[in-house]
């Protein structure tokens, strides 16, 4: 079996809150809408890559609860081959959102219930892959296996959202590092992104820098350069990163060229953003060749 992208990483459920501003202290408020769907990093990221018209494997892990059972559901339905997934008695990681009239989020986890999968994964059959896609949350298994994938001579791609045991690791073991602007400072004690991609970029082939509605900061062989944001109408920017980074290992499994390779991931990162929800706003391929072809039309 043959797919574009093997994701590796986080599942969750999440219970997303559409709330009119950011509760205070001992303040109760009320929730104008209520989105549950499945969710996480990597799990997103496969669901994206699928509805971009590729074809995406997930390994990780859900439990096998109510909400593990939706999800595992959800996934089987939107076309993900989920035979590398892991299911158990620990509960379904959970993330709760609390979403802003303009688009922002605040966002809190449960998963310390739940344990990391043990390294002795990784040796199980994995689909034949033309990337890896990791989000650093199974860093266990994620390490072996980036080192498998180098010996394949299949493409690794890391989402580093923000820096902890996993993405740290894997920052280093990659071929594609796209990191968040949390992430770049965090990991090099420098605030002002460009200078944070200069850092990254001395030790990675290829890095990405994303900075949310002011585009992004990349680097590639000996080139650099900046690419603005897609202008949309944002009303929930949940699962951004996660089509962003979707399409980005999509476009790599393709052997896209590489600034077109950005667009598309940027197009599909800010389509999400036009829609409530994480997974109800990861958009179709049609719909990223609309706004790519307005663009290319403007210009």
């Amino acid at each position: 079996m043959e797919v574009d992208v093997l994701c590796v990483g986080h599942a969750c459920y999440d219970l997303a809150f559409f709330v009119p501003h950011h509760p205070g202290p001992d303040e109760k408020i009320f929730s104008e809408e209520l989105v549950l769907v499945g969710g996480g990093p990597a799990a997103n990221a496969a669901v994206a890559v699928c509805r971009l018209g590729g074809t995406a494997s997930f390994l990780g892990y859900l439990g096998k609860d109510h909400f593990g059972e939706r999800h595992a559901r959800e996934l089987a339905e939107e076309g993900v081959e989920t035979s590398l997934l892991v299911r158990g008695s620990s509960p379904t990681p959970l993330a709760l959102s609390l979403v802003k009239p303009d688009g922002s989020r605040s966002v809190v986890n449960h998963s310390t219930a739940t344990p990391k999968l043990e390294a002795s994964l990784a040796d199980r059959p994995w689909p034949s892959a033309r990337a890896i896609l990791f989000d650093g949350h199974e860093p266990r298994i994620s390490l072996p296996m980036v080192e498998e994938a180098r010996r394949r001579g299949i493409p690794t791609v890391l989402d580093a959202g923000s820096l902890h045991e996993g993405t740290a690791k894997l920052a280093e073991a990659v071929d594609h590092l796209v990191a968040s602007e949390r992430f770049a400072a965090q990991a090099t004690g420098l605030t002002d992104p460009e200078e944070a991609m200069h850092r990254l970029a001395a030790s990675h082939p290829c890095v990405v820098v994303t900075l949310g509605e002011q585009g992004l900061l990349w680097s590639c062989g000996a080139k650099r350069g900046r690419l603005p944001a897609y202008r949309v109408r944002s009303v929930d920017s949940t699962g951004a990163g996660d089509a962003f980074h979707g399409a980005f290992a999509l476009g790599v499994a393709r052997r896209m060229a590489w600034e077109d390779l950005l667009s598309f991931a940027s197009a599909a990162g800010a389509l999400t953003c036009t829609r409530l929800g994480a997974r109800q706003g990861l958009p179709s391929a049609e719909e990223v060749a609309e706004i790519l072809g307005r663009e290319a039309r403007r210009a």
